[in-house]
């Protein structure tokens, strides 16, 4: 189980250490993509092979189905932790999650989510703010 908030600066290569709490769970080799809200997600193999699994059983006849997994699987990469613990990002997926310098490197259950910090913190606070709301919705959950 993937939790927790870590910063870390990505470098002029596009290399990214990965949180040491992190690293046992991902493996020597993860699945990195595009996620929601403008972040990257980063799965453990296994944890791909069931999302694939389940993505493959979206209806071809569906737009958004062919939109999703079209946008998902095409930003995905292989990413492999070298001896100091980072991994290369891809510059289409340094562009897409908006990454300079400072990133924030989130725990979030089967995965782990990579923001940029002002995205990050645009979106903490945003969320900060409607905490009480989202959970109220969250009702229906069964949580």
């Amino acid at each position: 189980m993937f939790m927790g908030e870590y910063h870390h600066n990505v470098d002029t290569k596009g290399r990214l250490i990965v949180p040491a709490k992190f690293r046992d769970n991902l493996g020597e080799m993860f699945i990195l993509t595009r996620g929601l809200d403008q972040c990257l997600f980063g799965y453990p193999l296994s944890e791909w092979k069931q999302l694939e699994t389940k993505l493959k059983g979206l209806p071809l006849t569906k737009k958004d189905a062919r939109a999703f997994t079209r946008f998902f699987f095409s930003g995905a990469s292989e990413c492999e932790l070298d001896k100091q613990g980072r991994i290369n990002i891809s510059s289409p997926l340094m562009q897409y999650a908006k990454l300079e310098k400072e990133c924030v490197i989130v725990g979030v259950s089967n995965r782990i989510e990579i923001w940029s910090k002002h995205l990050w913190e645009d979106f903490f606070a945003e969320s900060e703010e409607s905490f009480a709301e989202i959970a109220e919705n969250m009702i229906g959950f069964d949580i």
